[in-house]
């Protein structure tokens, strides 16, 4: 296997000033908005287009799915001529997409363009995490990685109340305007701000037959492989919660589109709070040992969260506790995941990054929508989180040392540590 390649000293590597979080965590939130600040208009949506819950709930789950087809080709592509220039193709196309989800007459067209939203958009996300990769590795990479949480947060926390908000000011078709507009404001900070962190002598030749080759090494790597669908099991943990909680909520408890907005910026507010704890923590402890560890966590809030559902102690309240809980260990989990995948990986990042994103999308994208399929209830939503996590605990236990005796080395993931998976 070829080399790792490492950057320099992580001190020197890249501004790590406000706005360069604030630029990157904006581009690798698109995705998040994109489907947040659509999803308390899903009632609507049922009711207008004159289809099914299930058929609504699709639309978000069709963009997780093009958002996983699209990193897979977006990534070898941002090798290939760097990260600026599939970056902007992609934005504009989602601009031209989100203007034409606004005109749609019928739930199947909305379908396939949101898949289409989902594949272009899905060059933001890539190539945020890409960039990271270019001038970061190990511990600065987790630290860096959990600081975008607190950017991409803001999504979860604010994007549903703001689309309720132009929803019910308008209609549901206006929150795509919004989104076209948001789309048009990147465009504009990437053209003036965004500097090109892969310099032509790094970039891959961008034959077919050297990407086919890039991913069957990837492929071939189990310890990458497993650590690469972790990621993608926890969006769909956040899907499953994501895609059944307006219904929950506003059917099965009765909350209002404005309490289930405040409901949902709470819970938002967990997966902001657990990066930033991640991003302190791994100051002390290697990204390995945290990851087992919030995952084994996470597992045991979900099966207390299940008891909650089953019981119907505490009602939402206790629905809502339960949920915290859950959503408290993700912040934990991809960003050191997702370091560790890497870590051997630098010198085709774009690649590398597009596994991930798209194992997060496809794997999201393929479970959420159980959650409809089992019924659509609180029971349904939090036994496919269950799944998701427990899954996770297992691919993390079985693919990997994680928690074999001896494990990986302490240092496993931090800065010029070794092989990520190599046996203690």
């Amino acid at each position: 296997m070829t080399e790792p390649s490492h950057p320099q000293n992580s001190s020197r590597q890249a501004p790590r000033s406000f706005k360069y979080v604030l630029m990157l965590g904006a581009l690798a939130a698109l995705p998040a908005l994109t489907t947040d600040m659509y999803l308390p208009s899903l009632p609507a949506v049922e009711a207008d287009l004159h289809t099914t819950q299930a058929a609504a709930q699709l639309t978000l789950s069709g963009t997780l799915v093009g958002a996983g087809i699209g990193q897979l080709v977006i990534g070898p592509f941002s090798d290939r001529f760097g990260r600026r220039l599939p970056l902007l193709i992609g934005i504009s196309l989602h601009v031209a997409i989100s203007l034409l989800c606004s005109m749609t007459p019928n739930i199947e067209t909305l379908t396939g363009l949101r898949v289409l939203q989902g594949f272009f958009n899905a060059a933001a996300a890539v190539v945020a995490l890409a960039v990271i990769r270019d001038r970061f590795v190990g511990s600065a990479a987790a630290r860096l990685l959990s600081r975008l949480m607190l950017v991409i947060g803001v999504a979860p926390l604010l994007a549903p109340t703001v689309g309720q908000a132009i929803a019910g000011a308008w209609n549901w078709r206006a929150v795509f305007y919004a989104l076209a507009l948001i789309g048009l404001v990147l465009v504009a900070v990437v053209v003036k701000f965004m500097p090109e962190t892969l310099p032509e002598d790094r970039r891959s030749s961008g034959h077919p037959r050297h990407v086919a080759r890039a991913y069957w090494t990837l492929l071939r790597d189990r310890h990458f492989m497993a650590l690469a669908v972790i990621p993608g099991l926890g969006l769909a943990l956040i899907m499953s919660y994501v895609v059944g909680s307006p219904f929950v909520f506003q059917n099965e408890y009765g909350l209002s589109p404005q309490q289930f907005a405040l409901v949902f910026a709470l819970n938002g507010a967990a997966l902001v709070l657990s990066a930033q704890l991640n991003a302190a923590l791994v100051r002390k402890f290697p990204p390995s040992r945290l990851l087992r560890a919030a995952l084994l966590v996470q597992l045991g809030f979900a099966l207390l969260l299940l008891l909650v559902v089953a019981t119907g102690a505490g009602g939402a309240f206790g629905v809502v506790a339960g949920l915290w809980l859950v959503l408290s260990m993700q912040g934990m989990i991809p960003a050191n995941a997702s370091v560790l995948a890497l870590h051997n990986y630098g010198h085709m990042a774009g690649t590398a990054a597009a596994v991930i994103g798209a194992l997060q999308s496809g794997v999201a994208g393929l479970v959420s929508p159980l959650v409809g399929v089992l019924g659509g209830n609180s029971l349904s939503m939090v036994c496919v989180m269950i799944g998701s996590c427990a899954l996770a605990v297992l691919v993390l236990a079985l693919a990997t040392p994680a928690y074999r005796k001896g494990g990986w080395p302490e240092h496993a993931g931090n800065d010029g540590g070794q092989r990520v998976g190599a046996d203690g």
